[in-house]
């Protein structure tokens, strides 16, 4: 075999899951191969081309923040950006972008064409080549074989995908792209757990037949926002979305072809999605609704195709297009593409463990939709991780394994590996116990030191970062001292803003607490020139603002991190603690959960299962399973 044919690292799939995982290995040294059916789809966004929204957008800082791609590619392409949920605690807001589709692939394309070590190709792997329980390369569709020390699968929606179109259905990946069968049915031969999930499309309008004075507008904000901490150019010139609603002849018209639905015919065997459902599902769910929001999204710059955001279904193209005509504004809509549901293959993901790696196949990764999640955030999430783990495994460094209270990308895949899922999991803020600390605004603050120490953030960066961290820290430690007298020009700026005059002098810091006053009110009492930049002063705001709050959750996270350093060694025999419950015990030889935390986390596991294990690995004499 010629070298050429020899790689470190082999990432099957260039989707959002994809780029991030080859681009975390090359940047780690490692000479590494991405195979994807066709090279004019990498990066693409076969369903929403937005990037960000609650939760999702906190993950892009974090990818950033860890050395990723996703955020600088947004930040260069992106035809509108808004921050969600202004109005409320800085747990809950987040960034939202809308994608000028085909430059966002373009971009990413350039990105990985320009790094060294990274080799892209067009191709379709079969089979991968596994000896004695580890994964040794691939073999593609023509027979040629890649030596591989590590593989990392991020194939989508494209294992075994099926497109589903009213009583229509055939073999197909996203955007009718070739689907992969054979990898599909190796993934069950090796002894793999799968499921069977599905999403679905809306359908795209022609921008020039919709009638935009029965909707309402949806401008970007006029700020200059961005979702990467190195973005210093911002886009300004946006395009705006829109706003309407379904009417009640639309709902008469779903109800009127259930029968032609393939959600409610049969033909779907696979389980949707809770929080991204079709049009079918809510007018069913939801039927004490006399309307659903419909946001009309373009699809970039140089298109005229509009995603209609919202009207996701599986009904027949007839019936799609009588359901457009039926709302505000699309009355006389020319549809370009129809809506689908596609169904595809994806694997049990509490066969994982922490770092992605299968417990099955050692040194084989797998990350985004084929772990059972949804959505390009917690895609690119994910094969940041199993990328970063790749490497770090072959370089006999030590793997990365973020907590639930380091990040959002935490969550997610302690979600995975120890709950699973039995639907496509959908990262939302609720989902996060320890939200307000894994707030949009300090993702840089958490993560930007750890993506140093694994090599995917340069030292200038890293200082630029520190630089950051000292202003925020000096304010914070400078308001503490400074004491503000209850003179006339204090008394007037605290009444314009709606606060109770001052009594007494009061410290600047605890004047900034008062819900009504800002920094900014601050510096008018102050008579001071603010020397910091807007994402410093609200550093120093929220931090002052929820001191308490944030203390508290601190003190949670200090818990749980003393119960972190109590392992489980992954060949403990769970038969031998004979005081188990057969379900615990059952669940913990499933899961193999690393630590007491983890454990704690598997649902249907009970607080007296935690303190019988517990007390069973303190005592000391832990007895083994034979490998």
């Amino acid at each position: 075999m010629t070298d050429n044919m020899k790689y470190d690292v082999f990432v099957i799939g260039a989707g959002h899951a994809g780029v991030e995982a080859g681009l975390a290995s090359a940047r780690k040294g490692l000479k590494t191969l991405m195979l994807t059916i066709n090279l004019d789809n990498i990066a693409f966004m076969p369903c929403n081309p937005s990037v960000g929204g609650p939760a999702k957008g906190i993950v892009v800082r974090e990818v950033d923040a860890l050395g990723g791609q996703m955020a600088k590619v947004i930040d260069r392409t992106h035809i509108q950006m808004r921050m969600l949920n202004t109005g409320k605690g800085p747990a809950v807001r987040a960034l939202r972008a809308q994608a000028d589709k085909v430059l966002y692939q373009q971009e990413m394309k350039r990105v990985l064409e320009d790094e060294p070590n990274l080799d892209i190709l067009q191709g379709m792997v079969d089979e991968m080549i596994v000896e004695d329980g580890e994964v040794k390369g691939v073999k593609t569709n023509i027979g040629t074989i890649y030596e591989a020390r590590a593989v990392i699968v991020t194939t989508g929606t494209f294992l075994r995908g099926e497109i589903i179109l009213g009583d229509l259905k055939y073999s197909s990946g996203p955007n009718h792209q070739m689907p992969s069968v054979p990898l599909a049915d190796q993934m069950k031969e090796l002894g793999f757990d799968i499921v069977r999930f599905k999403t679905g499309t809306p359908p795209r309008v022609n921008s020039d037949s919709i009638d935009y004075s029965k909707t309402e507008i949806q401008p970007g904000d006029d700020v200059p926002r961005a979702f990467s901490f190195e973005t210093t150019e911002f886009i300004m010139d946006q395009l705006p979305c829109w706003l309407t609603y379904t009417s009640e002849n639309t709902h008469m018209i779903i109800n009127d072809n259930l029968h032609l639905s393939a959600m409610y015919s049969g033909m779907v065997k696979g389980t949707g999605p809770r929080y991204c459902p079709s049009i079918e599902d809510k007018i069913v769910r939801f039927n004490d609704k006399p309307r659903h929001q419909i946001f009309l999204e373009p699809e970039g710059r140089s298109t005229k195709e509009v995603y209609v955001q919202g009207l996701s279904t599986s009904m027949p193209e007839n019936v799609q297009r009588e359901m457009l005509t039926s709302i505000p504004g699309l009355e006389n809509a020319r549809m370009m593409r129809a809506g689908y549901a596609i169904e595809y293959d994806a694997l049990v993901p509490t066969q994982l463990w922490p770092t992605l790696e299968t417990k099955k196949i050692t040194n084989l990764y797998t990350a985004g939709q084929i772990n059972g999640t949804s959505g390009y955030e917690e895609a690119a999430g994910q094969g940041l991780i199993a990328g970063i783990n790749a490497a770090s495994k072959l370089l006999g460094e030590e793997e990365l394994v973020l907590s639930r209270s380091d990040a959002y990308i935490g969550v997610l895949i302690d979600d995975l590996v120890t709950k699973g899922t039995n639907e496509p999991y959908r990262l939302l803020t609720s989902r996060a116990e320890h939200r307000l600390l894994l707030r949009h605004d300090n993702a840089d603050m958490r993560l930007t030191e750890i993506g140093h120490r694994i090599g995917l953030i340069s030292n200038e960066r890293l200082e630029a970062f520190e630089t950051k961290k000292r202003h925020i820290e000096e304010e914070f430690e400078r308001l503490k001292k400074i004491r503000i007298k209850p003179n006339a020009h204090t008394q007037a700026i605290v009444e314009e803003r709606g606060g109770t005059p001052l009594k007494d002098g009061i410290l600047a810091i605890d004047l900034l607490r008062r819900p009504e006053m800002d920094y900014a009110s601050i510096m008018e009492i102050l008579e001071e020139e603010t020397t910091l930049t807007q994402e410093e002063y609200e550093q120093v705001e929220i931090q002052v603002k929820y001191d308490g709050y944030i203390k508290k959750s601190l003190m949670q996270v200090d818990k749980v991190k003393r119960m972190e350093k109590k392992k489980i060694p992954a060949d403990i025999d769970y038969d031998a603690i004979h005081s188990l419950a057969t379900e615990a015990r059952d669940k913990l030889k499933t899961v193999k959960p690393l630590d007491i935390p983890q454990a704690a986390g598997i649902p249907g596991l009970t607080p007296a299962d935690i303190s019988i294990l517990l007390v069973y690995i303190e005592q000391g004499s832990i007895q083994r399973v034979e490998a």
